[in-house]
């Protein structure tokens, strides 16, 4: 299987497995944390929701400078806007990977905070470092989840909730 098709496919099936987990959400738990330190749902779901766009982000830049552009999160106040937000970020970025030139995958893409360079990789391991961004923080979901007694979906497999445990 080449790159691309590879790189479709494994959206595809997180996106799937990603939509699960968002839906979950009580619509009345939006402000909810477990820790000082962590984010609310709505901060933690609105960036997984946003995720798949550093895909065309990657795809048509050479780097994002959070100096110049500081991240604004949309606003979410219940799950069916979640929803929507992670259908039309998830739609753009399917469309633009289908169009991508595989030949750019290996030039640099760089995240920077002004001068102070954040990371700097080729566009097909940012693209990776994405999906594996989805997915770390769709654990925590997970977790955020389960605090609040939510039944949890599985993942890659039946979780304990799908299994009636």
């Amino acid at each position: 299987m080449d790159t691309l098709k590879s790189l479709l496919k494994e959206m595809e099936q997180e996106a799937q497995t990603t939509e699960k987990m968002l839906s979950r959400i009580p619509d009345d738990k939006y402000q909810w944390k477990p820790h000082a330190k962590s984010m609310t749902i709505e901060q933690l779901s609105s960036h997984i929701a946003e995720l798949p766009t550093w895909v065309p982000l990657t795809l048509h830049t050479d780097e994002l400078d959070f100096a110049t552009s500081p991240y604004q999160p949309k606003k979410i106040a219940n799950t069916a806007e979640l929803l929507k937000v992670f259908e039309d970020s998830l739609a753009d970025s399917y469309a633009n990977l289908q169009k991508a030139d595989v030949n750019t995958f290996d030039e640099t893409w760089t995240l920077r905070n002004g001068e102070q360079i954040l990371t700097q990789r080729t566009k097909l391991e940012v693209i990776r470092m994405t999906y594996c961004q989805i997915v770390h923080h769709r654990a925590q979901l997970g977790v955020y989840l389960r605090l609040l007694d939510v039944p949890i979906p599985g993942s890659y497999g039946p979780s304990a909730d799908d299994l009636g445990l």
